[in-house]
């Protein structure tokens, strides 16, 4: 299966992605790019997506409270409810650490990363 996006306007491919892509990668490109975003299984040449300017730029842009509101909402969560199963956290909590308002210290990026079951680093560089 083959993802692609493409330019507005324009004819050219902005970005493929190969393999077995989740359906919810899928959801969002079709919600983000709308007609712009189309599926192939035609055999094509293919592009690592790491390897483009346009990951790496958002890989760049990507803070760790990004991060965290990405695997909160993934998981269908409040940032009340997240709060409760992660102990003692509120809500304005959660929600000033995905804003950037304050710092997601290690040992609250331990208990990110064993609740979402995902590396540490996703949430304290």
């Amino acid at each position: 299966m083959l993802a692609v996006v493409k330019k507005p306007r324009t004819e050219e491919t902005l970005f493929r992605v190969k393999g077995d892509i989740p359906h919810k990668v899928i959801d969002y490109l079709e919600k983000e790019f709308g007609p712009d975003f189309e599926i192939s299984d035609a055999d094509e040449e293919f592009v690592d997506i790491f390897e483009t300017d346009w990951y790496r730029e958002i890989s760049a842009a990507t803070t760790p409270g990004d991060v965290l509101k990405i695997y909160r909402e993934n998981m269908g969560l409040t940032q009340a409810e997240l709060g409760r199963k992660l102990g003692e956290f509120t809500s304005r909590e959660i929600s000033d650490m995905e804003d950037n308002k304050s710092c997601i210290s290690k040992e609250v990026a331990g208990k990110l990363g064993s609740f979402f079951e995902v590396p540490t680093s996703r949430f304290h560089p």
